[in-house]
């Protein structure tokens, strides 16, 4: 069940980018909204969860795995640190388009632990630009069998449907018109998402900076937005609010 969204956070920024064409209204700001969060991997180095705790954070996605036989070295230490600290958290999968994704799921499945407080799992789609040794850019139908696939077992393993994450290049390459009934993360440190991800105007989490500061994390981390209100949110943590 898709929540009214723009109807119900009229009084925040959604309202403006409803109403821009006929009043010239600004597009909203990561400070429209309510709730913010990080995502975080072994680049940030040793984290006090406490800090980032205390500095407001209500949620965090922790690298986990990447492929079939890579999983981030601070995974675990972040995992118990932020559960701890009393920061919702969940794990995330970066999809490598150069193994098959039978192996990628069953990888998962040995380094994520099965956790029912956990923030569903997120499937990170992105080109593997940063890899010299898999340079291949599969078709969409592939693309969208494998994602599926994905989806489905993750959410028979873990109870949870994940949510997808996905830049603004993969989006436009393979993405554009799928996955209508599913939640997306989407990354936009440029512009408000709806200006550049076409048809993608239903996006749970807003990644808006790389280069965010929060008490706990040293130097540079992600920064994310939760689409809807501080009792929207808390729905969501209680699977109350679905695709």
């Amino acid at each position: 069940m898709r929540f009214m969204i723009k109807t119900i956070y009229a009084l925040a920024g959604a309202f403006l980018l409803a109403a821009c064409s006929a009043y010239d209204f600004p597009d909203p700001t990561p400070e429209d909204y309510p709730v913010h969060g990080i995502d975080v991997s072994h680049w940030q180095g040793e984290i006090d969860w406490h800090a980032v705790k205390r500095a407001g954070t209500e949620f965090a996605w922790i690298k986990s795995t990447e492929g079939g036989d890579h999983a981030d070295r601070r995974f675990l230490d972040n995992w118990t640190g932020a559960r701890e600290a009393g920061v919702p958290r969940g794990a995330y999968h970066f999809y490598y388009f150069c193994r098959p994704v039978e192996e990628q799921v069953d990888w998962v499945k040995q380094i994520v632990p099965v956790d029912p407080t956990a923030l569903p799992l997120v499937l990170d789609m992105e080109w593997n630009g940063h890899s010299r040794s898999c340079q291949i850019r599969p078709p969409r139908d592939e693309i969208l069998r494998d994602m599926i696939y994905f989806l489905d077992e993750m959410e028979r393993h873990y109870g949870k449907r994940p949510v997808i994450y996905a830049t603004v290049d993969f989006h436009r390459d393979r993405l554009v018109g799928a996955f209508k009934d599913e939640q997306f993360w989407i990354r936009s440190v440029a512009a408000f998402p709806n200006r550049i991800y076409e048809g993608r105007d239903d996006w749970f989490f807003w990644q808006y900076t790389a280069e965010g500061r929060v008490d706990g994390v040293k130097g540079n981390v992600d920064r994310n937005a939760f689409y809807g209100t501080r009792s929207q949110f808390r729905k969501w943590l209680n699977g109350e609010l679905q695709r």
